[in-house]
């Protein structure tokens, strides 16, 4: 089993910028892949960012040029820089990993973009 621990939600203007983390229990080296999603109020779980094991990086065409996904293999972190946030960009993120074939899901962080 892994846990993953997200924190850095918060409220924020537009305009604005956040830092999601995400903590995973297990080394990160060799995840198949991690990542963000996110989830807005009434509206299915949708793909945000994510980091694979190749290397790549992919982004969903709603954040692209406004987020940045890195990674800290060292901590088994992840993180979401995010810039210029628009008040649709509220919703909770989660953060995702991909061990083998099992997923695994956080707890989820609320982000709040005040127009």
């Amino acid at each position: 089993q892994v846990q993953l621990v997200e924190s850095g939600g918060g409220l924020v203007q537009a305009g604005g910028s956040l830092t999601l983390a995400c903590r995973a229990s297990k080394s990160t080296f060799r995840v198949n892949s991690i990542g963000w999603y996110r989830q807005a109020p009434g509206k299915e779980r949708e793909f945000v960012a994510n980091s694979r094991q190749d290397g790549s990086i992919n982004y969903a065409d709603s954040v692209k040029d406004r987020y940045t996904i890195s990674r800290d293999n060292g901590n088994n972190m992840v993180y979401l820089r995010m810039t210029n946030l628009k008040p649709e960009d509220t919703a909770v993120y989660y953060c995702n990993a991909l061990y083998g074939r099992t997923s695994y899901w956080g707890q989820g962080t609320q982000v709040t973009v005040s127009s």
